[in-house]
């Protein structure tokens, strides 16, 4: 399904975000290996995120939805019957391998769509063969984890990666040893935020070494409640097609601002994007608050390598608002977006090139020659992937001529509702 946005007028009013999709998949996971039952309100109910329940359902974990909440009975996991079907959703996959790997009696074989399939997963494999899981499979998509009597590990997670700093101690949860995992600077920390809502706290030191995160003695996990915030990476495009379209005034309420997710909106505002903050709060331990964005005029910016775990999946959003700037934005670090659900990075690039803005990778970077306004007028090839999708199309509702996305269905991976989302706050889409 193809899909247009057209050139309007500002857009204003609420968008509503739905739950943050890194904190879904941990909600339920964690729920899945914990005694009792977890209940979940704001979960994500995208395609990657049931993937996810479909999984730990395999497992014989039961899953219920409830009219407010999704309800989880943590219990002792079986190896299924079959393969572990994980979509498109690369977090559901590296996450579960880390589970599966520290369970003694659990054995499954993991697959997934053709995207996921041409994703590395050695990076998680590598270190849970290390502590002794027993790992049947190469560098993709099909591999076999069978659970062991795992050892400890301190293991340096470069480039930082919170999925491969999950699995490992998702695996911990199955050893008394030592376990922990350094990094030169941090990853976004769902995962160790949760650890202590389900009764099993993760310290977290900053060393000479490095940000060192550790497993303590308490390993075994309770049931709890958890409310989950509205997702900062869904509500980029919004809030970017607002910053970057005259008289705009877009609020999105009850948003994560977790500092290790805020990289966008803080780059945003060295840009010169009007953003304000209000009602700041803690749920179910993270920060959450509401955001409003009013158009502005954007100047460029250069992003070092070090932010970028904080905005990895929010640089297709990036790259929108820095072809509006006025002048050369650089953005370094970017290696990981070769190996997204597609080339991520020279998706953006094909795509700021076909709507007449000069775009050019140079090695993990990429530099962006903004000029204040962008023709448009093109279709755009996204690759399968849901986030060059809802980039191209933020970016329609401020150019000059209307944008086209070969395809749209996937965009149900992470943000089931956009469009309707983006009409509701003025955007021509469809």
């Amino acid at each position: 399904m193809k899909l247009t946005a057209r050139p309007g007028g500002p857009l204003i009013g609420e968008a509503a975000i739905p739950g943050d999709k890194s904190s879904s998949h941990r909600a339920l996971i964690l729920g899945a290996m914990a005694t009792g039952e977890t209940r979940i309100i704001g979960l994500l109910e995208s395609e990657d995120v049931l993937s996810t329940v479909r999984a730990i359902e395999a497992f014989g974990v039961p899953v219920e939805r409830s009219d407010d909440a999704w309800i989880v009975h943590g219990q002792s996991w079986q190896s299924p019957e079959g393969p572990v079907d994980c979509g498109n959703s690369g977090t559901t996959a590296r996450l579960l391998m880390g589970a599966v790997a520290g369970m003694p009696d659990v054995r499954a074989t993991f697959t997934g769509d053709a995207s996921l399939s041409a994703r590395p997963m050695k990076r998680v494999a590598g270190p849970l063969a290390r502590m002794g899981a027993t790992i049947d499979g190469g560098e993709y998509l099909p591999i076999t984890v069978a659970g062991g009597r795992l050892g400890g590990i301190e293991y340096r997670n470069v480039p930082a990666s919170a999925q491969v700093k999950s699995a490992i101690l998702l695996a911990g949860l199955g050893t008394s040893a030592s376990v922990s995992v350094v990094e030169p600077w941090p990853s976004r920390d769902h995962t160790e935020i949760m650890f202590a809502r389900f009764g099993c706290p993760v310290s977290v030191d900053d060393t000479p070494d490095g940000w060192v995160i550790s497993l303590g003695e308490k390993r075994k996990l309770s049931g709890c409640g958890l409310a989950i915030g509205a997702d900062p990476s869904a509500a980029a495009f919004p809030l970017v097609a607002a910053s970057i379209t005259p008289g705009s005034d877009v609020l999105v309420r009850g948003m994560l601002v977790n500092p290790l997710r805020t990289g966008l909106y803080e780059t945003l505002e060295a840009m010169g994007a009007d953003i304000e903050l209000s009602n700041e709060r803690i749920q179910s331990g993270e920060i959450l608050a509401d955001v409003r964005v009013r158009g502005a005029r954007l100047a460029p910016c250069h992003v070092g390598a070090e932010r970028i775990p904080a905005m990895i999946d929010e640089i297709p959003a990036l790259a929108i608002a820095c072809a509006f700037a006025d002048s050369e934005s650089v953005i370094e670090g970017l290696s990981e977006l070769r190996i997204k659900e597609s080339d991520r990075l020279g998706s953006i690039v094909a795509g700021l090139a076909a709507c007449g803005v000069t775009a050019i990778p140079d090695g993990d970077s990429l530099r962006i020659f903004g000029k204040g306004s962008v023709r448009g007028g093109a279709a755009i090839s996204t690759q399968g992937d849901h986030r060059v999708a809802m980039a191209f199309l933020s970016l329609g509702v401020a150019s000059q001529q209307p944008v086209e996305v070969d395809e749209a269905e996937m965009i149900g991976t992470s943000f089931p509702g956009f469009v309707e989302v983006m009409k509701s706050i003025g955007a021509d889409i469809g």
